[in-house]
């Protein structure tokens, strides 16, 4: 089965997936924007220089010693930017450039990125090439600052998701989880509506105000089920026990034959099944409707020996026997009669579905009580202990007894289960 994840988890995946490719792609534009800018900036500034240049040629025509000393002084000690006399009549232009190469001042190994400007300028008759170059930041670097701040907002707006969508989950769904776990506990036969807080969520609320009204129906319908089904055993009751006196007094007449006292003992086997399936429905009804209230405490070993000597004679007669094996003592609280008929409902079956001349092994301790019996097929498990199933293809008795062997386990929490395995039918009780 595929892992399962919680619905709230979906478009918080969609959505950190949309948000690194979205921040994936803003890093180079985010590059791209700050270096145009920077370039922008240093186009500016050479700009400024190249003007301040000008102003101090300008200045100094008139005095050959202090242009000298000047351009000296430019050339010599002013960092990327030269100046020099051009022989001949010049066009004033301005040209723009990068090179990347080593700085001029400082003894360095590693290259460095310029912004240049070139412009040659006609002042008083004389022409001038000035050169101005700015340290350009690195691009290297510049992306790799951008990456890491990307990267830490990233994880910064991950980490805000997940604890956004923790917050909004517990809020948002806290009526979802309440519904989820009334409807948990609810149990159908207990009779007892069940009650779902209001919510503020307009579809939560609708959700609430259907299962309710779907509920009350259930509810309705099981108890007019649990109603017919009890009153038909009673009412059943009374004209089965008339038909068989009545059939008594027949067979005791004296001008009975053979022929006739065949007929009547045709009629008798399927009203004998009848009985049984009434008292069976009728117990069944008892049950689910919690009549037998008395509470014990009974020894399970002491109840599982009195059971089996009752089952001796019935499995002798198929030619079975048992084979005990009881490893420790235990006792529980239950209706003494119900764990007696659970118990005989599962020694029933074993012995009716079992091999002639085979063993019904039944076998207790810590906890768990196993009834098993040899078979040649497995019974058909989809529907084994529902009531009226047929639990295999011999149709031998009334669909009821495994039926009410797990509405009684289920009324004191144990659990009831069935297996087939190496030719052997294994009927599991885990108190």
């Amino acid at each position: 089965m595929a892992s399962m994840s919680k619905l709230l988890n979906k478009p918080l995946r969609s959505f950190v997936l949309y948000a690194m490719l979205i921040l994936a792609i803003s890093i180079p534009v985010y590059f791209y924007v700050v270096d145009s800018i920077w370039t922008s900036e240093l186009d500016e500034h050479n700009a400024l220089v190249k003007e301040q240049m000008v102003e101090q040629l300008e200045k100094y025509q008139g005095d050959s010693a202090q242009l000298n000393d000047f351009l000296r002084f430019s050339n010599s000690f002013t960092s990327g930017t030269r100046v020099q006399k051009t022989e001949g009549l010049i066009i004033p232009f301005d040209t723009t450039y990068e090179i990347t190469r080593k700085r001029y001042s400082l003894k360095e190994t590693e290259e460095n990125r310029f912004r240049g400007l070139v412009s040659r300028v006609e002042i008083q008759g004389l022409a001038y090439t000035i050169q101005v170059e700015t340290n350009f930041e690195e691009a290297d670097e510049t992306f790799l600052a951008i990456s890491l701040v990307t990267a830490f907002f990233f994880i910064t707006l991950v980490l805000g998701f997940i604890w956004l969508n923790r917050r909004i989950s517990w809020k948002l769904w806290k009526s979802f989880y309440q519904t989820l776990e009334a409807i948990r506990q609810f149990d159908l036969s207990k009779d007892k509506a069940m009650r779902l807080e209001p919510s503020d969520i307009q579809e939560f609320q609708e959700l609430n105000k259907t299962l309710n009204q779907l509920i009350e129906r259930s509810i309705a319908a099981y108890q007019q089920q649990k109603a017919f089904t009890e009153n038909a055993s009673h009412e059943l009751q009374t004209p089965i026990a008339l038909l068989k006196s009545r059939l008594d007094l027949l067979m005791q007449h004296k001008e009975i034959n053979p022929e006739l006292a065949s007929l009547i003992e045709s009629v008798e086997r399927p009203l004998a099944r009848l009985t049984h399936i009434n008292k069976s429905l009728l117990l069944l009804a008892k049950v689910e409707n919690k009549q037998f209230a008395e509470i014990e405490e009974m020894d399970i070993q002491h109840r599982l020996k009195e059971n089996l000597e009752l089952f001796e004679d019935l499995a002798a007669d198929k030619g079975m026997g048992f084979q005990a094996d009881f490893d420790a003592t235990k006792t529980i609280r239950a209706n003494a009669y119900l764990f007696d008929t659970l118990l005989q409902n599962l020694l029933s079956n074993a012995i009716r579905h079992g091999n002639k001349s085979g063993i019904v092994r039944v076998s207790y301790e810590a906890g768990h009580l196993q009834i098993a019996n040899e078979g040649a097929n497995p019974l058909k498990e989809e529907n084994l202990f529902e009531r009226f199933a047929t639990a295999s293809n011999d149709r031998v008795g009334t669909g009821l007894g495994l039926a009410i062997a797990k509405e009684i386990a289920f009324r004191y929490g144990w659990t009831l289960s069935y297996k087939f395995q190496g030719s052997w039918h294994e009927f599991s009780l885990k108190f």
